[in-house]
């Protein structure tokens, strides 16, 4: 594997380049279907850049990512803030930990038809939708990561005189960063997914009701277009985070 690499490099794209081919060689002799069922794959680029062209693919984008920035910024930072105190404070853990549990398994999308009661159809919904499916994956993975933190580490730090907020700044935190990039890496990229689906049952704008409108409109092209979108910015996220965490990771190797 290692010799492939420095003989091809960028070898890794070599199957998605054969998978576009193949889509493309079977859509054109209609393989499966006609090309209004199953367009080419240059059809798609050539609808990307019309709606790129236009500004609707940006002015949807736009509408989808804002709604996720948010929701999942919220939902980090309570997620963090919260996961912190029950990893660390026994006492907290004990007192939320039955709730946590109860609620925890609820898919996001579930609190959708409460929400829409609650809140009514407008740019909270999808915020609200995107900081629950965050909120309660990140306050697990924090939480877990603290409780797992060996604790002869914690026990030399007290011989040596370090006070409590050292500990946790210095030693715990740093090393449940796996576990909480874990969390974060792994609810970037199903904020998307969820966004995707609340657009496509309550909100007009965003990635999720271009698709919808697409479907009304039998307009397969625009539809894929949508799906591409969607695949590369749960990619991107989750990248992003991947980054951030050997960053953050080899300070402390």
């Amino acid at each position: 594997m290692k010799i492939l690499r420095k003989l091809i490099p960028g070898w890794g794209a070599i199957p998605v380049i054969i998978f576009l081919i193949l889509w493309e060689i079977i859509a054109r002799i209609n393989l499966i279907s006609g090309e209004l069922f199953f367009p080419p794959f240059s059809l798609i680029v050539v609808e990307f850049y019309y709606l790129t062209a236009n500004g609707v693919l940006g002015n949807h984008f736009f509408s989808s990512f804002s709604r996720v920035l948010i929701g999942f910024s919220f939902g980090t930072i309570a997620g963090l803030f919260i996961g912190i105190l029950m990893g660390w404070k026994s006492l907290i853990h004990k007192a939320l930990n039955p709730i946590i549990s109860l609620i925890y398994p609820i898919p996001a999308l579930g609190w959708l038809p409460l929400l829409m009661l609650w809140l009514g159809i407008g740019e909270i919904l999808p915020i609200a939708i995107i900081f629950i499916c965050s909120f309660f994956p990140i306050l697990y993975n924090t939480s877990t990561g603290i409780k797992n933190v060996d604790k002869n580490y914690i026990n030399v730090a007290k011989s040596l005189g370090a006070s409590n907020r050292e500990i946790l700044t210095l030693i715990v935190i740093p090393l449940a960063l796996p576990n909480i990039f874990t969390g974060l890496k792994l609810e970037s990229g199903m904020a998307w997914r969820v966004i995707i689906a609340a657009e496509m049952v309550a909100i007009p704008t965003g990635i999720g009701a271009l698709m919808m409108r697409a479907e009304s409109l039998m307009r397969i092209d625009i539809i894929i277009v949508c799906l591409i979108v969607l695949a590369a910015m749960c990619f991107i996220f989750e990248r992003f985070f991947l980054y951030l965490e050997n960053k953050f990771t080899a300070l402390w190797s």
